[in-house]
């Protein structure tokens, strides 16, 4: 395999491939480097992304790197795809460091490499992850509609939380757990028909491998049959930090709720000339579909900015062959 490409893709991901189809199919070389650890895994189907509705996520990510070699892109998957370090180059280029001990040089980086949900301290909760424990409504409402849906209240969103999947059932209760509940939102709660459970949560109640409630440290039982949780939103990071590049804190309505690499919402570009990022680190809100988008729209900014420095070079050889003149 040639071990020098025009972009490097970190991250095999929504955004990832998004980015590395429009790069090849702009003649560019890519290598996409993969740990095969997407975010979504635990989840049996993905919703809401146009066409492919109710598929699997691997489904989706199969499809995506057949099109993706299809037009000559390359993989490195699995432990020995994933990039552990990347280093400066005198020339502007990056050279990437892989967990193999092999090392790749690239022209330009575009990482994507995601985030890592970092669940509430609960026993059987990340088991249970993206299967009948939930957070996103649009991800997974439909599928729980009109069922018993519990909030599990371990911050100041738990009760926005509940305000929007009540848009999804009226059978949704607040478990107070460890979050001091003000007036106000109690009032808020009884409003919309929301019931405020209180005490903190032991353990989850499964039977058959299905959510069937909570259990209070005091022993009483809640039946529902959907969790939801606030993950905090911790972007994968290491390769940013290898570069020297900042992880900045996310906060939604005054509260931090995670990290993400800073980098511009239109273009993707960082701090860091000939580096840019899509998909969940840097925007950790973002769904499938914005996620898709995220990785086309920095990969037109990569391929641009090549364009632009292979002009450059074209117009300096130019003058360099006319003897030095400028515009004639």
């Amino acid at each position: 395999m040639d071990n020098s490409f025009d972009v490097v893709v970190v991250g095999g991901g929504t955004a990832g491939l998004a980015g590395a189809l429009t790069l090849v199919r702009a003649r560019r070389s890519v290598l996409v480097l993969d740990s095969g650890s997407p975010r979504n895994a635990p989840a049996a189907h993905l919703h809401g992304y146009l066409g492919r509705d109710g598929a699997s996520p691997g489904q989706l990510l199969a499809v995506g790197r057949a099109e993706v070699a299809g037009y000559g892109g390359a993989f490195r998957s699995g432990a020995a795809g994933t990039a552990l370090a990347v280093d400066r180059l005198p020339d502007g280029g990056f050279l990437v460091r892989c967990a193999d001990g092999s090392a790749v040089r690239a022209d330009r980086l575009l990482i994507a490499t995601g985030l890592v949900d970092e669940l509430p301290e609960l026993a059987g909760l990340r088991e249970r992850w993206g299967r009948d424990v939930l957070h996103c409504p649009y991800c997974h409402g439909w599928e729980v509609r009109d069922e018993p849906i519990a909030v599990l209240a371990t911050g100041p969103l738990a009760v926005h939380q509940a305000q929007l999947w009540r848009n999804w059932s009226e059978r949704v209760t607040l478990l107070a757990h460890t979050w001091p509940l003000t007036g106000e939102d109690r009032e808020l709660m009884s409003a919309l028909g929301v019931a405020v459970v209180e005490g903190e949560v032991a353990g989850l109640d499964v039977v058959g491998d299905r959510l069937t409630g909570v259990t209070l440290a005091g022993g009483a039982a809640v039946p529902c049959t959907a969790l939801v949780v606030a993950p905090r939103f911790t972007a994968r990071a290491g390769v940013p930090r290898s570069l020297g590049l900042p992880v900045v804190t996310v906060e939604r309505a005054g509260v931090a709720i995670g990290t993400c690499l800073e980098a511009d919402p239109e273009t993707g570009a960082t701090a860091l000339r000939g580096v840019w990022a899509a998909g969940n680190v840097a925007g950790p809100l973002e769904q499938l579909a914005g996620a898709a988008a995220a990785g086309v729209r920095a990969a037109v900014s990569v391929n641009t900015d090549l364009c632009e420095a292979q002009a450059r070079t074209a117009l300096e050889a130019h003058r360099a062959r006319r003897g030095g003149a400028g515009p004639a």
